[in-house]
């Protein structure tokens, strides 16, 4: 159990530049080195019914599935066996799931409209009766891009960004910062573990994690990234994995944000922890929307939402920022906080330091780690 509960931390600390989930920790891993151009019935053992789909998205849509029904791994599958067949509500999820994409192709045209989570909302069986109350925060509207925005009198891009850049230190000096070293604690549940981040412009980052067991890397290198945890190797992220990490890197360093998204635009007002906050969405080509929330008073950016795109359906992360402090004439966030369904994580700064040289070798792909005995 120990072990799971670390492990469990090391694919969270992970998810700082990449997807993962509760139930990461009792799921079956990939191949220390695994091709991300593989699919799913040639790196995992009796699959069904999602053939075809790239291996790097398989465990994400089971998280995906355990979210939407409020289950973990083990509801579906043996903890010794995922690949058998031994429990009824895995060949009912398969029934399902079959069902859910025939839906799909037959009356939306192929499109995601309808998910696990649009029947089951957590519950392991659909909801049939209507609900008296909602709890709003496990609503989310799928695509913001096709709603058309309530940004009647609400600044424009330039003047929210502006304002931003201007609450953080202003354009110039946001431009300024070269490399970003930060170390601190990440918290799950009642445990704490070192961790620290080296991040050098304009897109380069690697998260490390230090365990009782060994160090968790999480590196990108602009173009490329990798995961290595203690005992299972290393593995080349995935192409959403890649996608959620170029946009958390590039968070630290806010002055290209405009530059890094194809489209960047006001839809409207939402609040965030009880302050109002303008919610900008952008897109790049061919992925999923991010959402930014800039404090409507301070201008500074205190949530943004991603998704990772699976099969069944798109995996949220909320991850909000706080405690900026002054350093060096800029105001940073000494703290955030990764939010998905089922759990997250802290990650709090303890010491910060700007433009100090580092290593382009810090952000080569980790030494494969051999597995305990």
């Amino acid at each position: 159990m120990r072990s799971r509960q670390i492990l469990l931390c090391t694919c969270l600390a992970a998810t700082a530049l990449g997807p993962a989930a509760p139930g990461w920790a009792q799921s079956p891993q990939p191949p220390a080195k695994t091709e991300v151009s593989k699919t799913t019935e040639q790196v995992y053992k009796n699959i069904q019914v999602l053939k075809g789909v790239p291996a790097e998205q398989l465990i994400p849509a089971m998280q995906f599935i355990t979210s939407s029904l409020g289950v973990q791994c083990d509801f579906c599958h043996l903890e010794d066996g995922f690949e058998k067949d031994d429990k009824k509500p895995k060949q009912t999820a398969r029934m399902m799931m079959k069902m859910m994409f025939a839906i799909n192709h037959d009356s939306f045209d192929g499109r995601q409209a309808v998910t696990c989570f649009a029947c089951h909302h957590g519950a392991r069986k659909p909801l049939t009766i209507p609900t008296i109350s909602e709890d709003e925060s496990r609503i989310i509207a799928e695509d913001d891009m096709t709603v058309e925005p309530n940004n009647a009198g609400l600044p424009s891009t330039d003047q929210i960004i502006g304002k931003y850049l201007q609450a953080i230190g202003s354009a110039g000096a946001t431009a300024e910062i070269s490399s970003r070293i930060e170390k601190g604690t990440i918290t799950l549940g009642p445990k704490q573990f070192p961790v620290e981040i080296l991040a050098k412009a304009p897109a380069k980052q690697v998260t490390i994690m230090h365990l009782p067991g060994g160090d968790s890397v999480t590196v990108l290198n602009g173009e490329a990234g990798w995961l290595s945890t203690p005992g299972r190797g290393t593995r080349e992220m995935g192409p959403s994995e890649l996608f959620g990490a170029s946009v958390d890197a590039q968070l630290f360093f806010p002055s290209g944000l405009k530059q890094f998204f194809k489209v960047l635009r006001v839809q409207r007002k939402e609040p965030v922890h009880g302050r109002e906050a303008y919610l900008l969405v952008g897109l790049r080509d061919n992925q999923p929307p991010v959402r930014l929330y800039f404090d409507v008073e301070s201008g500074l950016l205190v949530r943004m939402m991603r998704f990772a795109d699976t099969p069944v359906g798109r995996n949220p992360a909320q991850i909000d920022y706080e405690d900026y402090r002054q350093d060096s004439g800029l105001r940073i966030p000494f703290r955030w906080t990764v939010a998905r369904p089922g759990g997250g994580f802290t990650i709090q700064i303890e010491h910060l330091q700007l433009n100090v040289p580092i290593e382009d070798d810090k952000f080569d792909k980790p030494a494969s780690t051999k597995p305990s005995s």
